[in-house]
């Protein structure tokens, strides 16, 4: 699996225009798919930190792609999104163990001697990465761990949304994470793939064979 391949081709996927229903992964599902970047090389030490962020943030591939070394306060633990949906700005959290990964890559970023100007996640030679090159990496990696579900970059959002819904976090605490307008949005969109409130009832339900 090459790690550089259409990095910045920009041509659009195969399933563009295609809608596939949401899959959340388990925390073992996606520690077997980071654990598939096993490679210290810097290509893979940046995807690695790539799916680490879109992970432990629920960003959007763009949101992601479009962010600068500056925009990471590593000392705060938040993330600057300067270009969200609609170009709105907002100011997410970020959890230290994440940070670790994220701190892992910017050290070894900052000895390929880049262009100032060159986004976090970038090439080698410091082109922005596309979101193909994203979308085409995550089912190879998840083969790789055999993980059999359909991983997407949009699908690291649905389950970082799906923790926090299931950790108790408020939903209007959720719906600024995702960088929703609405609060209803928010709750729609966790209702699609979380029925927290249908899960927990009726597997409370008691039955035997």
């Amino acid at each position: 699996m090459s790690g550089s391949q259409g990095e910045s081709n920009g041509r659009p996927p195969a399933n563009k225009g295609l809608k596939y229903p949401a899959e959340v992964l388990n925390p073992g599902e996606v520690r077997a798919l980071i654990g598939a970047c096993s490679s210290d090389s810097p290509t893979w030490l940046r995807n690695r930190a790539l799916i680490v962020l879109l992970y432990r943030t629920g960003l959007r591939c763009s949101e992601a792609l479009h962010l600068d070394p500056k925009d990471i306060d590593f000392e705060l633990g938040a993330v600057s999104v300067l270009h969200g949906k609609g170009d709105r700005r907002r100011t997410v959290g970020i959890d230290a163990g994440a940070l670790e990964v994220v701190e892992g890559w910017t050290e070894r970023r900052a000895k390929l001697e880049l262009d100032r100007n060159a986004p976090l996640f970038c090439s080698l030679t410091g082109g922005r990465l596309a979101g193909s090159y994203v979308r085409t990496i995550l089912p190879q990696l998840a083969e790789a761990a055999g993980v059999a579900k359909r991983v997407h970059p949009h699908g690291l959002r649905h389950t970082h949304a799906f923790e926090l819904l299931q950790e108790g976090v408020p939903l209007p605490i959720i719906q600024r994470q995702l960088g929703h307008v609405s609060l209803q949005t928010t709750d729609t969109y966790l209702s699609h793939f979380a029925p927290i409130d249908v899960i927990e009832r009726i597997s409370q339900r008691e039955w035997t064979v």
